[in-house]
């Protein structure tokens, strides 16, 4: 069993930065497909970002080049950088832990970009 916990949320201007971080337990991390979800109000709810084991990473159209993720393998800690925000990325951020055929939820963090 997995267990996620997400940090890093909270309240930015548009054009700012946030760096959300999701430590894992319960598993092995370093095996594990990371992922980073978000669900706008009013939306479904669509991923993000993805990062491999290996450290391959991808990235939704809309936040390419402006969203960052990485892994620290020894922390078991997976990140989102989050630069040049924009209004419409708010949403509540989810990251997800893909092992074999389960996925593991973290509870999520609210990031609200507003003036």
């Amino acid at each position: 069993q997995v267990q996620l916990v997400e940090s890093g949320g909270g309240l930015v201007q548009p054009g700012g930065s946030l760096r959300l971080s999701c430590a894992a337990s319960g598993g092995r991390f370093s095996l594990e497909v990371m992922t980073w979800y978000r669900s706008p109000p009013g939306k479904q709810r669509e991923l993000v970002a993805a990062i491999s084991r290996g450290g391959y990473t991808s990235y939704s159209d809309s936040v390419k080049g402006r969203f960052t993720i990485s892994r620290d393998n020894a922390k078991n800690t997976v990140y989102l950088q989050m630069n040049s925000l924009k209004p419409e990325d708010t949403a509540v951020y989810s990251c997800a832990a893909v092992v074999g055929k389960n996925t593991y939820w973290g509870q999520g963090t609210q990031v609200t970009v507003s003036s």
